[in-house]
């Protein structure tokens, strides 16, 4: 029916479309590189303190691996678990949350018996999380409390929220708010009478728990200091994926609100992770905390970026990647203040401790006040070194040496100095001399200006910023069975500094824009000029070819974008072909002029060929990744404007057309999208009325009933009942007609025979049957479009009705119930709906009028009803009882 009714030059134009979402589908869940996160293990097994024996799962370490993948062996074990009791009345209160201490082994069984005497961190697991999943980075943080003889642990609380769906329903968000901060009253009580006792708690929060967390800040009881560090993994702390109900929405609100307000009043530490283009759940751009102030203490990363990572996480992974898990237990064991023993409360040290570990790492352990002049002293040699590049390889050194370049000479020729060790050791290895002639007894140590990298830890110097120094110093140890590289060189920044315009976003891939790289070189930045829009995506090909080479050569590309922090690290064996993917999570402030770089660490023995085009099928993806949470809206928007063509042509022609028909016809974004546009700069941050609830009396007995349905129940659960009553209305007239038309049907024998008889009667017959038939089909074509339209509505309530039938068992009714009050307002219009025929409609003299109706109700669908998806905004939000529109800036 459908093909019959749309002309061939739109199906292929359908089908361009379904092929294009396709392509960007397939970027969106298949386009990333592959899973490079290490599994973590535990080491004894887990207990979830309880007072119950439950069935667990131990896992020891593989050494097979396979897929490219670490395996894991899993056996049941019995595991005892304790949980933390609470006050009865907190327990009657929230009878569906508890709370739990993680253990493993001898630890746990030392901690049966409270109080506790550790670090208390509690974790705050997302949508549909498990408690459980405190595991990996407790097990990582007893580990490395045993390395240091148990001088400082941490003890890691879990709240079991019973895996509860918050990211599609809104309606529990506060009530865990709330437990939570009940909960953090009950684990700082466990340490009461310690001499160390803690006065506040470290939370990590996963997914919607980060947000749950900030939420604390909200309540009107909450003391900020009850929270000393806050870590969010892979949150979407912007914006909703799916605003699917107002409590959502509300919520969200209600918390970026108090942070933008109270920015300068908030000094919790914030740490957000994000999990890259692995993690198609939460975008990260979604994951990026406000900047609005110069007194903030909030940072957002991307994991590809953090250093010691370097890997991008799913959604599920984040929490138990080993990379990302010893990264934040480091940072963790170095917040710790030696005189309290609980993690400082210095909010400079905390933002410290997190750009070090997760920002920008030295190849240095952590110190508060690091040491910039270092003694120089003790037997070694002082080799001076004069040539404008250097190479040195160290194998079983037996002395200490110092090489000096003196930069006197240099400095007139060059601008920049770069130097890279192979040797990854936390000791310093590059000093500057000041007023030196060949060697000095102390040294400023550069060492702290270095940038780990996978294979290298490398440092770049403007030798104008450096006016004092004499001599640069690089350090090489005394070692026994190893071997390293040290490398040097001086360069001016032009010769190292390499413009390369990307394709223009319409090339789609035919065209390509290329660099050669042809000196002997080190490093490279090569600068991506106008790429800094989310709806950009391009692939970079990388050809190395190099000679006379015996050994295998590693590369290093990175990818560096200046305003966000989404780093990403690409490991290459030269020689090769390397492709990397370009595209962000946060498109370029208007007011930021940096240039995204491309940072190349080469070898001097090769030389590279760096290519660049537009990658069709990833601007699909990244389309689809901003703008696919607005799909629900436009197909809504797109059934009303059939239906009001359909109502349309009942009035002009007598006939309801086809709803494909209708669908080609009406179904226009050029009749919608100005109107939004419009609605949307007039408007503002603004929020519209809410509908008014009107009940008629004249309902029938079945309405009155759904409608008790939906207040002693659940909303969603009464607006199933009653689209599978209209679908049911609709499959009884479709059966009908379908007899009635058997019914007329007749030998054609007879019929001739009858015609002869009945000649007279003929004409009024068969027109009375014609109308009847066409008015039936009629009937049948408008109500199917009404059932696209309700189907739409029931799959977007379907997340609260999940939510009532899996909690049942603690309360019958759902509260607060977000789709209570649409279900008051379609119940009775469904009935109508379903009780009427064409041939009533034909005869109402506002059928005309209610034809245009669907066209401003499409807009409004459009202009309220879909989430800005764009890098830096809020969003605008779709609720189920009020159109609701909200729109802040991230500055």
């Amino acid at each position: 029916m459908f093909l019959h009714s749309v002309n061939l030059w739109n199906l292929a134009f359908y089908a361009l479309m379904v092929f294009m979402a396709t392509l960007g589908l397939w970027d969106v869940f298949f386009g990333f590189e592959e899973n490079k996160c290490s599994m973590s293990y535990m080491f004894e097994y887990p207990e979830y303190q309880e007072s119950r024996l439950e069935m667990g799962r131990t896992c020891t370490k593989a050494e097979s691996r396979e897929d490219g993948q670490q395996r894991q062996d899993c056996e049941d074990n019995i595991f005892s678990v304790k949980k933390i009791e609470l006050p009865k009345k907190l327990a009657k209160r929230y009878p569906a949350y508890e709370l739990y201490l993680y253990g493993e082994g001898s630890y746990a069984e030392e901690h049966k018996s409270l109080p506790l005497t550790g670090i208390p961190v509690l974790f705050l697991p997302g949508n549909a999380g498990s408690y459980k999943q405190v595991r990996s980075i407790g097990s990582i943080a007893l580990r490395k409390a045993e390395d240091i003889d148990f001088k400082y642990h941490f003890d890691f609380f879990s709240v079991n929220f019973n895996e509860e769906l918050v990211a599609l329903y809104g309606g529990s968000l506060q009530k865990q708010t709330k437990f939570v901060h009940e909960c953090i009253k009950t684990i700082l009580k466990l340490y009461k009478g310690q001499e160390f006792a803690p006065k506040s708690v470290a939370i990590i929060g996963h997914s919607m728990g980060g947000l749950v967390a900030r939420a604390l800040l909200t309540l009107k009881n909450f003391k900020q200091d009850l929270i000393n560090l806050l870590i969010t993994q892979a949150t979407p702390h912007v914006a909703p994926v799916m605003p699917l109900d107002r409590f959502i929405t509300d919520f969200y609100m209600t918390v970026n609100s108090y942070w933008i307000l109270n920015a300068r009043h908030i000094n919790l530490t914030t740490l957000s992770v994000a999990g890259g283009f692995r993690d198609y759940q939460v975008r990260s751009g979604l994951t990026f905390l406000p900047k609005l102030s110069h007194h903030t203490s909030a940072l957002s990363v991307v994991s590809s970026a953090v250093p010691k990572t370097w890997v991008s996480t799913d959604h599920l992974s984040i929490v138990w990647c080993k990379q990302l898990q010893l990264t934040t237990i480091r940072a963790f064991f170095d917040l710790i203040d030696a005189d309290t023993k609980q993690i400082t409360q210095n909010p400079k040290k905390k933002l410290s401790v997190l750009n070090h570990h997760f920002i920008r790492h030295p190849a240095k352990h952590f110190e508060e006040n690091p040491a910039i002049i270092s003694d120089l002293t003790g037997t070694s040699m002082w080799v001076p070194v004069k040539v404008s590049k250097w190479t040195y390889v160290a194998y079983n050194e037996s002395d200490k040496i110092y090489f000096t370049f003196p930069l006197a000479n240099h400095r007139k020729i060059y601008t920049h100095v770069y130097c890279q060790s192979t040797m990854l050791d936390t000791n310093s290895w590059i000093f500057g001399c000041i007023n030196s002639t060949s060697m000095c007894r102390q040294g400023v140590d550069l060492s702290w200006k270095a940038e780990l990298l996978p294979t290298i830890k490398s440092l770049t110097l403007r030798l104008q910023d450096y006016p004092s120094l004499s001599h640069l110093v690089v350090y090489v140890p005394s070692i026994h069975g190893s071997k390293f590289v040290v490398d040097c060189e001086f360069f001016k920044k032009e010769t190292r500094s390499i413009q390369l315009p990307v394709t223009h976003l319409f090339s789609f891939g035919l065209s390509s824009r290329k660099v050669i790289l042809n000196t002997s070189g080190l490093f490279y930045n090569i600068e991506l000029l106008n790429f800094g829009q989310i709806y950009q995506a391009f692939k970079i090909n990388v050809v190395s070819k190099c000679s006379g080479v015996k050994e295998e050569i590693t590369s290093i590309y990175k990818l560096h974008i200046p305003w966000s922090y989404e780093d990403s690290l690409t490991i290459a064996q030269v020689p090769s072909s390397t492709e990397i993917s370009l595209k962000l999570h946060i498109a370029q402030p208007e007011n930021d002029s940096h240039v995204a770089l491309l940072k190349m660490y080469t070898s001097s023995d090769c030389q590279y060929e760096v290519t660049v085009k537009t990658s069709f099928s990833q601007i699909l993806g990244q389309v689809v990744r901003f703008h696919g949470g607005a799909l629900p809206a436009y197909v809504i928007s797109s059934i009303l404007l059939a239906y009001g063509g359909q109502l349309y042509s009942l009035f002009s022609t007598g006939h309801c057309l086809e709803y494909a028909t209708m669908l080609d016809k009406e179904a226009k974004p050029y009749k919608v999208d100005p109107f939004v546009i419009m609605i949307k700069f007039l408007l503002g941050p603004s929020e519209l009325p809410k509908d008014i609830k009107m009940i008629s009396p004249d309902l029938p007995f079945l309405t009155i009933v759904l409608i008790i349905v939906s207040w002693t129940t659940c909303g969603a659960f009464a607006i199933l009942l009653t689209y599978l009553y209209y679908v049911f209305k609709i499959v009884h007239l479709q059966a009908s007609l379908t007899s009635f038309k058997n019914s007329q049907t007749v030998n054609p024998k007879h019929s001739r025979r009858s015609e002869k008889k009945s000649n007279h009667h003929k004409d009024s017959a068969v027109h009375h049957l014609r109308l009847s038939v066409s008015d039936a089909e009629d009937s049948l074509r408008m109500h199917s479009t009404v059932i696209n339209l309700l189907t739409w509505i029931v799959l977007l309530s379907m997340p609260s009705l999940i939510y009532w039938l899996k909690n049942l068992r603690y309360y019958f009714k759902l509260n607060p119930d977000p789709c209570k009050p649409l279900a008051f307002i379609l119940i009775p219009t469904m009935a109508i709906l379903g009780n009427t025929y064409t041939v009533s409609i034909k005869s109402s003299k506002l059928l005309k009028t209610t034809s245009q109706f669907p066209l401003p109700l499409a807009v409004g669908v459009i202009a309220f009803g879909c989430q800005e998806r764009t890098g830096s905004s809020f969003g605008v939000f779709f609720k189920c009882k009020d159109l609701h529109f909200y729109s802040a800036y991230l500055k």
